[in-house]
């Protein structure tokens, strides 16, 4: 039993470290595996093309926590996406600082800032800036807590509408009463068929007027023209993004360089190696154990 590693080097030489401690074999590269056989369990971001050189596979570990870039796996091999809680801080503190930007108009000042304009905008307090989160997983639960700190009102949609302390929730039917009372829309859903292309025009329609969008799901799921046409409209004032359609970004794509707009490359969080190869090894284990998969993924659902 080993695990094939498939990721940057200085990354794979921390692994390398945390497996040998456990007394595990891990092989780093494709080019150190002598008997495919051996292999059980691949841990990486994208999977080499051909899985069935690797007859004993077992798992397919995503180092990140998304899995909207793996393939159909073959008949038998599960799918486990990375659980490291440094990355759900890392996203949650990166959603409140979104918040934080846009509901004291941040892009607006450095707009000014770049012109040398010195000019202050009204300030919405924190009490009458309604917060909507898309997605109450365990990021979208801890921003939900630390916005409600801060003195927001939050309000959450999820399709179970399962009830979160402090949060108004609203279920999978009630989309549109969720939209229409978001004075700022956070996006943290996972990449799926019914959520792609979600935020569209007449979905971004469904806002109030003014709404500002902060967008740490999937890039897929909004439509880039919407945006800008939102924005030109007065629907959305601004937004702030950490993934986009496509992805990278292009150097001369409009977001960059629009005021109302903020991007990040896709850093809301990163997965640090240690955790990562600690995950690894929670899956190997369990495994072995006959155990539930940590982090284990329903391919048809997408999370």
């Amino acid at each position: 039993m080993a695990l094939l590693f498939l990721s940057y080097p200085e990354r794979g030489e921390v692994w390398k470290r945390v497996f040998a401690a456990a007394g595990e074999e891990i092989f780093l590269g494709i080019e150190e595996v002598r008997d495919p056989a051996a292999v059980t369990h691949i841990a990486t971001w994208v999977p080499p093309v051909d899985l069935s050189a690797y007859p004993n596979l077992e798992v397919l570990i995503s180092i990140g926590a998304g899995v909207d870039q793996m393939p159909r796996l073959p008949e038998g091999v599960r799918l486990s996406r990375t659980l490291a809680a440094s990355v759900d801080t890392m996203v949650r503190n990166w959603v409140v600082m979104a918040v934080l930007m846009l509901s004291r108009d941040m892009p607006t000042y450095l707009a000014q800032a770049a012109r040398g304009d010195w000019r202050a905008q009204p300030i919405v307090p924190a009490a009458k800036l309604r917060i909507g989160i898309l997605g109450l997983g365990r990021i979208g639960q801890m921003a939900a807590a630390a916005l409600l700190a801060l003195g927001y009102p939050v309000a959450g949609w999820s399709r179970s509408g399962r009830p979160v302390e402090g949060v108004e929730v609203y279920g999978a039917a009630q989309l549109p009463e969720f939209l229409a009372r978001s004075d700022v829309l956070i996006c943290l859903l996972p990449l799926t068929p019914e959520t792609r292309g979600l935020l569209d025009a007449a979905f971004l329609a469904q806002l109030p007027m003014g709404a500002r969008l902060v967008q740490a799901g999937r890039g897929a799921q909004l439509d880039m023209g919407a945006l800008r046409a939102a924005l030109d409209s007065g629907r959305l004032v601004s937004a702030m993004l950490d993934v986009t359609d496509p992805e990278p970004l292009p150097q001369d794509h409009w977001a960059w360089t629009d005021p109302r707009v903020i991007v990040t490359p896709h850093v809301g969080g990163q997965t640090d190696a240690e955790e990562g190869a600690q995950h690894a090894l929670a899956v190997i284990r369990a495994g072995r154990a006959g155990q539930p998969l940590p982090g284990l993924v329903e391919q048809a659902r997408g999370y």
